[in-house]
């Protein structure tokens, strides 16, 4: 079942959809009756539905196999009210938690058990909003940028970038990216923040990546294993672009990540069985 919600925020409501689980005995628990929930987190200019609804099959994958998913359209994207080149991430961090604070709203999600999962710019903001929120226990970093301020002005275009007058506006492909908007990508790097998570965290690119390179992904995994606690692991998919546009690398990116947070769920309940 598939609820479509709006979730306010500031002064943004933004639009999101609600996907029920609809294999409830597979990842839930069913002694409480409580189930994990992923939230997914959009990259620059996107929306909740994604190139070639790659987040809408995500969020049915998902919720087949027993979890809440929240897919939503950051302000100013998809369907959701605000202006999103006025803000930056500041404002993507502070729409994340307000969308978190809405689902662990729901009274049957398990809050040991709250994933992120974030694609390329929303990677970042996944990385930031978790370094500053602990309910937030695991990441699902999907092709992630990893130095916002350079990684946008590449896709925007440099030459395009260099002609934002101070305190004005560029249009990009009908957004208008404010000053306020790259100052705010640059006061932000995710590299620095990472080792303020705690949760374990799953790395996933594609080799023929040509807007986010791949060599980013080996490079979090070493800065996340320098951290006190909470492991990583990294999945190169062989000729995925960006978007994981073809239907064997969309495939074996959801595959990818379900067998992981499934493996990470056994192995957290092996531990607790032996430690009791």
């Amino acid at each position: 079942m598939e609820h479509t919600i709006t979730i306010q925020s500031e002064k943004s409501e933004l639009a999101a959809t609600l996907h029920y689980p609809t294999n409830q005995t597979e990842a839930g628990r069913p002694d409480c009756q409580r189930w994990p929930l992923i939230i997914i987190c959009h990259g620059f200019i996107g929306s909740r539905i994604g190139v070639d609804r790659l987040f809408v099959k995500a969020a049915r994958e998902f919720s087949s196999q027993g979890y809440f998913v929240l897919r939503f359209d950051y302000g100013g994207c998809g369907e959701s009210t605000g202006d999103y080149g006025a803000g930056g991430l500041d404002v993507l961090i502070e729409q994340t938690r307000s969308v978190i604070d809405y689902a662990l709203t729901i009274d049957c999600i398990d809050l040991s058990r709250v994933t992120l999962v974030g694609h390329s710019l929303g990677g970042a903001t996944a990385i930031l909003t978790a370094a500053r929120d602990s309910r937030v226990k695991t990441l699902v970093l999907w092709s992630a940028v990893a130095h916002p301020h350079n990684d946008i002005v590449r896709i925007v275009g440099k030459s395009e970038y260099e002609r934002l007058p101070l305190g004005g506006t560029i249009d990009h492909h009908g957004y208008s990216l404010t000053s306020r908007f790259f100052d705010s990508l640059s006061q932000h790097q995710p590299f620095e923040q990472l080792r303020k998570v705690n949760g374990d965290v799953l790395l996933i690119h594609g080799t023929a990546d040509d807007m986010i390179p791949v060599d980013y992904a080996p490079l979090y995994q070493k800065m996340f294993w320098m951290r006190q606690e909470g492991q990583c692991d990294l999945e190169l998919i062989y000729q995925a672009d960006h978007t994981y546009s073809s239907t064997a690398t969309t495939n074996e990116l959801l595959a990818k990540t379900l067998n992981w947070l499934t493996a990470i769920q056994r192995q957290k309940k092996d531990w607790n069985d032996w430690t009791i």
